[in-house]
């Protein structure tokens, strides 16, 4: 023990603390349990970002490592193997600066370091911070940022955060989000069978392996919310009546598809304390693992290893939720300001090239194969693009990225159009933390990081030299006709009015964040009533109520040519008993459906 860093007993402390807790909280009973719940889901947005400048092609990168750079301060980020990073990747030629890359270019000598753990990244960016405190104006343990999905970054961010207060005091050092880079266009996905998706209503029941806070279980969190499915916050038991997570070990998405293949082949099944209404029954239940939310190549393994099982949502639906995002030590990166600001600006010319030049991105897949050392440059090149794929009659989709240029990064960002896709992808997830509590999150982190703490876009806005080129807006023009999620929302209107309460403004923010995630989606909006009053009345204030949602939609920026539909249906599809008033509560509702 006296061998050990001051961070690594923290860690061993908490750990032993947090097992003794584990079993009390198991063997010991009547101890509090979390109640499954139905939230909101969270919000998509009303444009595509996803443009393209006009350029002359550049020569792609060498292979040999930079001399030219080799004068300036190593730098270092950590990253999970994402493809949704290749920009940045072959910015750099690869893991290390090379000759004739963007990086180099721009003076930049950066080192990018593969970790697929959520919990070593975080231990990377602590070493930082130790060399750091030591008074070491550029360290050389750890790395100065970490690249994950950017609808992780409240947890992350948070969570790292309280290690910094608790070690070194309260706001000496601190974590932002420098930026962003790309987007995962498909590539991280919820992974089951196929009646998941025909009909999420089977989803009750299940159990997923996922990397519990971060942007996969995202993912299938707001799949069950945006069909109005509940959600059971606590992994060590099993609701038979909601959505149920297994967390996946060393936190890392690999392990997530591995359990699953193990549980459907070997028949590997997880003890879980059975729980119905948020109530102990006494019962334990051997459950297997029905389903994984996962990334590439975790997806092509259970493609691989598995039939039976296919793409239930990714991010090619809600396709602002995940951005590839840049999360650096503050006090670092405020010191050192040009140099984040060029290692941006070389991602951001990167990607542009490989938006335009297929040769860009081949050497991108090549840059990510060395960077990785995973796979080789045709199997990244082709999950880059996406593929389709087929077994035992059931189809699903593998891969699926985007790159951002300049003008990506600033539209994502709402610096061009108002729209901030990124602080509602941010702020919702803040509020499925709070309410959750995923693996004790809320016990363990004193409070959640606000976007305007965690965010600084500072950097993005000293990029110099790129012609940003024009925002892209999503196609409304075509009748979309799959159905990606309908879910029912339970919006406080004035009696017999249209009138929206104010104390339906979280519900309606909520909507909002779901929309503004699922930006390609169109929208269908129905709303309903109670039996109170006559039916043609009845009819007519249901249809005035979805209007009502309408226009509070678009006072937020969504562009009327999102509705597809906006229709009442009365009291004639009640869903509880009209004879309570908590079953009239239920039935004055708005169905929201998003379709591709």
């Amino acid at each position: 023990m006296a061998r050990l860093t001051t961070f690594s007993r923290i860690l061993l402390t908490l750990l032993i603390v947090g097992g003794v807790a584990a079993a009390v909280y198991y063997f010991g009973p009547g101890i509090k349990i979390g109640t499954s719940k139905q939230l909101e889901g969270i919000k998509v947005s009303d444009s595509d970002v996803n443009n393209v400048v006009t350029t002359a092609e550049l020569p792609v990168p060498s292979t040999q490592v930079s001399t030219k750079v080799t004068s300036r301060p190593l730098v270092r980020i950590g990253a999970y193997a994402w493809n949704a990073q290749s920009g940045i990747i072959a910015a750099n030629g690869g893991p290390r600066t090379t000759a004739g890359s963007r990086m180099e270019q721009n003076g930049v000598n950066l080192e990018i370091i593969r970790q697929d753990w959520l919990s070593e990244l975080r231990n990377l960016q602590m070493k930082f911070v130790e060399e750091l405190d030591r008074g070491t104006p550029n360290p050389k343990n750890g790395v100065f940022a970490v690249m994950i999905m950017g609808d992780g970054a409240p947890y992350y961010i948070s969570s790292t955060q309280q290690a910094l207060d608790d070690k070194y005091g309260k706001g000496r050092y601190s974590l932002q989000v420098v930026g962003c880079v790309g987007l995962s266009y498909g590539e991280d996905k919820l992974i089951g069978p196929p009646k998941w998706k025909l009909d999420p209503s089977t989803m009750k029941g299940a159990l997923i392996s996922a990397v519990m806070g971060d942007g996969d279980w995202v993912t299938a969190v707001n799949y069950a919310f945006a069909n109005g499915l509940p959600v059971n916050p606590d992994p060590a038991t099993y609701d038979p009546g909601a959505v149920n997570f297994y967390p996946s070990a060393n936190d890392d998405y690999i392990e997530s598809a591995k359990e699953l293949i193990k549980s459907q082949r070997e028949g590997w099944t997880i003890q879980l304390k059975e729980v119905v209404a948020g109530k102990l029954t006494g019962r334990t239940v051997d459950k297997k693992v029905d389903g994984c939310a996962t990334w590439t190549p975790g997806d092509k393994m259970v493609f691989d290893e598995l039939t039976g099982f296919t793409d239930i949502i990714s991010t090619r639906e809600f396709n602002n939720q995940m951005a590839t995002t840049i999360i650096a030590v503050k006090e670092w990166a405020e010191a050192n300001a040009g140099t984040v600001s060029n290692i941006l600006k070389s991602a951001f010319e990167a990607a542009n090239q490989m938006k335009q030049y297929d040769s860009w991105r081949r050497k991108a897949a090549a840059c990510v194969a060395s960077t990785y050392q995973l796979e080789n440059a045709d199997y990244w090149y082709a999950m880059f693009q996406g593929q389709r794929g087929e077994k035992g009659g059931i189809s699903y989709n593998m891969g699926g990225s985007r790159v951002f240029n300049l003008a990506d990064a600033n539209q994502y960002y709402g610096l061009t159009d108002g729209i901030n896709r990124y602080q509602a992808v941010y702020d919702q997830v803040s509020f499925y933390l709070k309410e959750l509590n995923p693996a004790g999150f809320n016990q363990n982190v004193s409070r959640i990081v606000p976007y305007q703490e965690a965010v600084n876009l500072s950097f993005l806005k000293n990029v110099r030299g790129i012609d940003e080129g024009q925002a892209y807006s999503s196609d409304y023009s075509q009748s979309a006709n799959k159905v990606m999620a309908s879910g029912e929302w339970l919006i406080n209107f004035n009696t017999g009015r249209a009138t929206i309460r104010p104390e339906a403004g979280d519900v309606l923010n909520q909507i909002y964040n779901l929309v503004v995630q699922a930006e390609d989606a169109k929208l269908e909006l129905i709303g309903h009533t109670d039996n109170t009053g006559n039916r043609d009345d009845n009819y007519s204030l249901s249809v005035a109520r979805a209007e009502a949602v309408k226009t509070y939609l678009m006072q937020k920026g969504i562009p009327a040519s999102r509705f597809q539909k906006v229709d009442g249906k009365g009291q004639d599809e009640p869903v509880a008993d009209n004879g309570t008033p908590a079953g009239k509560a239920r039935n004055r509702r708005v169905v929201i459906v998003l379709k591709k």
